[in-house]
C-alpha cells in the first residue's frame, strides 16, 4: 500500500487531551518484533490487517497523538525495518519522530533492545505491545501521569480488575479459590522512569531472570509499580479469534468517534 493510497476509515479521531498540561517527556517503545507463532500467520501478526491498516499501525497512531510522547521506537523483526516502515508507517501521517530497533529471541530481549535505542532527553518510557491496537490516547496519558505525580513510584501499568472466579490448580485438581478482589489483569502500556527500568532489565539479564512483563523486573528489585485501571477492551491479539473481537471493537470506535485521513 502506498503512502498516497486511500483507506476507508483508517484512523481514530484524536481524543481531547489538554496539551498545555503535558510536555513531551516520554519515549514510547512499541514491541512488534515477534513472529506470531501462536497466531499462525507467516508475516507476523503485527502486519495482519485490522480495519484497513496493519495491526501495529493502530498502536503507532495512538502514541503519535499522545501529547506526552516525543519519540517512538518500534522494535521490529531483525532485518525487517524497511518492510515495517513501508507497511506500518507509510499509510500514516505522523508528527512524532520514529526510529527502529531489532527484536531479540524473547520479548524481554526485544524490550531491552528498544531501551538501548532510546534517544537522550526523555524522563519516562512507555512500553507497549504492538498487538494491542485498541489502546487510547487517554489510557496512555493516565498511565504516564500516575508516574509523574508520585515521585516514589518507579512505574505504573495499565490493568483491569479480574472479574472471573480464579482457581489454584495442581495437575487438574482445584487446590483453592483465591479472593479475586486482589487480582488485576496486566496490560500495556507499562510506563517507567527510564533509569529504573533500564537497571531492572540489566539485572534480569545478569541473573538470567525472565519475567512475565516489564513491571515484574522492577518488582523483583523492590521497586514500586502502581496499577492504573484501564478499559477492558485494551486486548492483546494473540490468537486468530482475538482479531475478530478487536475488529468489532475498532469498527464501533470508528463509527462513534469519526475517522479519515
Amino acid at each position: 500500500m502506498s503512502a498516497g493510497s486511500q483507506i476507508a476509515c483508517p484512523e481514530v479521531r484524536q481524543q481531547a487531551v489538554d496539551e498545555e498540561e503535558h510536555k513531551a517527556d516520554t519515549c514510547a517503545v512499541i514491541v512488534a518484533g515477534g513472529v506470531g507463532s501462536r497466531f499462525g500467520d507467516a508475516r507476523g501478526k503485527q502486519f495482519v490487517e485490522l480495519c484497513g491498516l496493519p495491526l501495529a499501525s493502530w498502536s503507532v497512531l495512538a502514541f503519535d497523538r499522545a501529547p506526552s510522547v516525543g519519540h517512538i521506537v518500534i522494535v521490529c523483526p531483525a532485518g525487517r525495518a524497511d518492510e515495517t516502515r513501508r507497511l506500518v508507517l507509510m499509510p500514516l501521517t505522523l508528527t512524532t519522530p520514529v526510529s527502529f530497533a531489532f527484536g531479540g529471541q524473547t520479548r524481554q530481549e526485544s524490550v531491552m533492545n528498544g531501551l538501548s535505542a532510546l534517544p537522550e532527553g526523555f524522563e519516562l518510557v512507555a512500553i507497549h505491545d504492538g498487538a494491542r491496537p485498541l489502546v487510547s490516547v487517554e489510557t496512555i496519558e493516565q498511565c504516564l501521569e500516575a508516574v509523574r505525580e508520585d515521585a516514589t513510584l518507579d512505574g505504573a501499568i495499565c490493568a483491569c480488575r479480574c472479574t472471573d472466579t480464579l482457581k489454584l490448580v495442581e495437575g487438574s485438581d482445584i487446590v483453592a479459590t483465591p479472593d479475586r478482589s486482589f487480582y488485576w489483569c496486566a496490560q500495556t502500556p507499562q510506563s517507567f522512569r527510564i533509569p529504573a527500568i533500564v537497571a531492572a532489565h540489566r539485572a534480569a539479564a545478569r541473573d538470567d531472570y525472565v519475567g512475565t512483563d516489564d513491571a515484574s523486573l522492577i518488582e523483583r528489585l523492590g521497586g514500586r509499580v502502581r496499577c492504573v485501571e484501564s478499559p477492558r477492551d485494551n486486548i492483546k491479539v494473540t490468537l486468530p479469534e482475538d482479531l475478530a473481537v478487536a475488529e468489532a471493537s475498532m469498527r464501533q470506535r470508528l463509527a462513534s468517534e469519526g475517522c479519515g485521513l
